[in-house]
């Protein structure tokens, strides 16, 4: 593993303690850590509802990213409570793919043994011919 995932690994794992809110809301299930094209880190949990109004972990730490001017995603990683690297769900791929035309290079890992590009994950995608 390269050091770079090895810093996003270690702080997405600071967040993946889950954590009940209410009787309607918990989150902490999933931590994300992201490295911007700029070197920057932003990190995100998860929030879970009973209905249906959670997100998942990447969205907070795009959505830090966002706050900050930036866009371009080089590295990611989404670590579990259960102690598990979890890959972007099919939303938070689509997230990712959105907020910049060049996330398609960036790499994800989708297991401590295996990175992938995003345009690996995205298979078959729709590209406007507008």
């Amino acid at each position: 593993m390269d050091k770079d995932f090895e810093i996003l690994l270690e702080e997405a794992k600071k967040f993946a303690k889950k954590r009940i809110l209410t009787n309607y809301a918990s989150c902490g299930h999933c931590g994300c850590a992201l490295m911007t094209a700029k070197g920057n880190i932003y990190t995100g949990i998860s929030i879970y509802s009973k209905c249906n109004l959670g997100r998942c972990a990447e969205y907070g730490a795009i959505a830090e990213m966002l706050k900050h001017n930036e866009s371009e995603i080089k590295k990611i990683v989404s670590f579990s409570a259960k102690g598990l690297i979890y890959p972007p769900c099919g939303s938070c791929r689509e997230l990712i793919r959105m907020v910049d035309d060049k996330n398609l290079e960036t790499e994800i890992m989708v297991r401590e043994d295996k990175v992938c590009k995003l345009k690996e994950l995205l298979p078959e995608m729709y590209i406007s011919k507008e």
